[in-house]
C-alpha cells in the first residue's frame, strides 16, 4: 500500500525554518557579545600598557582612564557605565600596575531588540619596565 506524502516536505519547511531562524540569530548575538568582551579585554590590555609607561602614578592612572576611553570608542563600544579601577600600589621600576574595568552594555546595542544589559569585565597587569629611569 502506497502513502501519499504530497505536500509533507512543505509542512517540514514551515515548521524547521523559524528554529533555524532562531538558531541564526543565536549565533550572531552570541558573536557579536563575544566581540564587544574582546573589545573590552583589549582595551585593558593597552590602558595597562599606557600606565606602566608614565613615570608616575597619578600619570597612571590618567594614562590608563584616557586609553580604554580612546580603545571603546574606537572599537564601537558603547558603555552604559564604565568603571575602570588603575591600581598602583606596587608602582615601581620592576612592580606592576593594575587596571580593572567593568563596561555595562545595553543588549540593545549589540544585537537589536533585545531588554537589559551585560556586565563585560576585564584586568589586565603590565609590568614596569625594571630599568627605566625615574620621571
Amino acid at each position: 500500500m502506497a502513502s501519499n506524502e504530497d505536500g509533507s516536505l512543505s509542512l517540514e519547511l514551515v515548521l524547521v525554518t523559524p528554529a533555524l531562524i532562531l538558531l541564526l540569530l543565536f549565533v550572531v548575538f552570541a558573536g557579536r557579545l563575544g566581540s564587544a568582551s574582546a573589545d573590552v579585554a583589549q582595551a585593558t590590555a593597552q590602558a595597562a600598557r599606557a600606565a606602566s609607561l608614565q613615570g608616575q602614578p597619578g600619570a597612571a592612572v590618567a594614562a590608563a582612564d584616557a586609553a580604554v576611553a580612546d580603545n571603546l570608542n574606537a572599537s564601537g563600544v558603547d558603555c552604559a557605565t564604565l568603571d575602570v579601577a588603575v591600581d598602583t600600589s606596587a608602582f615601581a621600576p620592576g612592580g606592576t600596575v593594575t587596571v580593572r574595568v567593568r563596561c555595562s552594555v545595553a543588549l540593545a546595542d549589540i544585537a537589536g531588540p533585545l531588554p537589559g544589559t551585560r556586565a563585560l569585565a576585564a584586568e589586565s597587569v603590565q609590568v614596569i619596565d625594571t630599568y627605566r629611569g625615574q620621571g
